[in-house]
């Protein structure tokens, strides 16, 4: 039997893959290309984001493909509102990755061709993840968005310290993949399915379970408990959750700024779609065993992240902390059970505007500071005024501070779920940690403004200009329309 592939469902990870292909082409064929890869690549992006676009805007029910035989709810890739969100979070992060990639990649050292390439296939993997319903293609799906970043950390010749970031971020990917694996292999063994649909019925006791005949819902064994918490720290290893988070502020440090700006929101992004997938879809039935350990994590990630990051002195190391601590903000609501995905959905899009528009200030200065310390940052507002601006527009809304309105409406959104789901004592970590998380934002934001020490070189990159500019354009998007997160995410009509 030959089964009938829906191409309009999967046109936006197979435009990725076949500009990917094209791009590896150039770079054989025609070594001195010079920019013609990075445009090719951008074209490609901006045309998955057009797909995408067109997909959320005909409407209509769900599109799904690689469905079984005879079993027509049961399909591997499905095309519903949560994938599109989160494509779009990935595919407009790519933009910007792709504007800082050209920056970084016109100081030589670094092959374009592989860059691009590996980069495309990241995106695939980021694209794929939150339309995969079964657990074999979130798997490999979520190895796709891991297994380039090794190589593009370390694709920066004669970098000591960009090896040794690849290496440790391998070195924690294949331990969580395992982990990951392990507790996957348990799910199946007593779900008998690898479709997060299926299991949802054997985990709620729906349908009998097949591996353990006899068991049904709250009734399973201990083995089912073991496979949800490895699951659980596979996944933790792949958003910096604590206390897998370790790997976090060396690798950011390490790896060129463009691939920490990708692991900071796209890596993050495919991490929490896999998390939610896992546990909402298929898991949603064993909410009692998981949504403790959710919510213990969460208070552990956020308060560990805001503590060092405060200790920080490295711009990168500062928001690599502090991407720990806005993973412990998103993870929240999920331990109330799946009844407030939305709420995670909307803080993870906003965060994604200000954390890549605070890396494309970063980059540029970078350029003319390689030390990249937050003391190289006095007086930027006023010998770059319009970096120096952004930089604090973005800090700001990350503090969750007027004029940045749209951080202040993500947390509002979470505490506003946690309070009206019982978890009263998880919305008051949160908001301690939001007081301490106003002091590195705000000492940061306070040495844009301060006198310079000394005047640094200024120097035009009109990509990384670009991607700040689109960054920003989200960021004031977003503070201006909070609401339109929570239309994406699904809230609100």
């Amino acid at each position: 039997m030959i089964q009938q592939i829906d191409y309009a469902a999967i046109a936006a990870p197979l435009l990725l893959a076949v500009v990917a292909g094209l791009v590896l082409l150039l770079d054989a064929f025609l070594p001195r290309a010079g920019a013609v890869p990075g445009l090719v690549t951008l074209a490609g992006v901006l045309g998955a984001l057009a797909i995408v676009g067109w997909q959320a805007v005909s409407g209509g029910p769900p599109r799904s493909t690689f469905c079984a035989p005879g079993a027509g709810e049961l399909c591997s890739f499905v095309v519903d509102r949560f994938t599109l969100v989160f494509a779009g979070v990935v595919l407009v992060a790519g933009v910007v990755v792709v504007l800082l990639s050209m920056t970084e990649l016109a100081s030589g050292g670094i092959p374009v061709g592989e860059w691009y390439f590996l980069l495309l296939c990241t995106l695939v993997g980021a694209v794929t993840l939150p339309a995969s319903r079964d657990l074999i293609m979130l798997v490999v799906a979520l190895e796709l968005v891991s297994l380039p970043v090794f190589a593009l950390t370390a694709l920066r010749r004669y970098d000591g310290r960009g090896s040794e970031a690849a290496v440790k971020l391998f070195l924690v990917s294949v331990v969580s993949t395992a982990v990951m694996l392990f507790g996957v292999s348990l799910l199946y063994g007593v779900g008998g399915s690898v479709y997060l649909s299926r299991l949802a019925g054997v985990f709620s006791g729906a349908v009998p379970a097949p591996g353990l005949p006899g068991a049904s819902g709250p009734e399973m064994p201990a083995v089912v408990t073991v496979g949800v918490v490895l699951v659980v720290a596979g996944f933790g290893f792949k958003i910096a959750a604590v206390p897998f988070h370790a790997w976090a502020a060396d690798v950011y440090q390490g790896a060129p700024i463009p691939v920490a700006a990708l692991l900071s929101v796209i890596s993050k992004a495919a991490g929490f779609a896999g998390l939610i997938l896992i546990l909402v879809t298929a898991l949603g039935g064993q909410a009692f065993t998981w949504s403790p350990v959710i919510a213990i994590v969460s208070a552990l990630t956020m308060s560990v992240g805001n503590l060092l990051a405060m200790r920080q002195r490295s711009a990168v190391r500062l928001l690599a902390w502090s991407s720990v601590a806005q993973s412990g903000y998103i993870l929240a609501p999920l331990a109330l059970g799946g009844r407030a995905v939305g709420a995670s959905v909307t803080y993870l899009v906003i965060y994604a505007a200000m954390n890549l528009g605070a890396f494309a200030v970063v980059m540029l200065v970078s350029r003319a500071v390689p030390r990249n310390e937050l003391d190289d940052y006095r007086g930027l507002a006023f010998r770059s005024p319009v970096q120096g601006l952004a930089l604090a527009f973005c800090l700001v809304c990350l503090a969750g501070l007027p004029p940045g309105l749209a951080g202040l409406f993500a947390k509002v959104v979470v505490f506003r779920a946690l309070v009206e789901g019982g978890l009263g004592w998880l919305a008051v970590v949160m908001a301690i940690n939001t007081v301490i998380g106003l002091y590195y934002y705000a000492t940061w934001t306070a040495r844009l403004f301060a006198p310079a020490v000394a005047e640094t070189p200024r120097r035009r990159f009109p990509a990384a200009t670009l991607a700040m500019a689109v960054s920003l354009a989200a960021a004031i998007l977003f503070s201006a329309a909070p609401q339109l997160a929570l239309t994406m995410a699904g809230l609100s009509s």
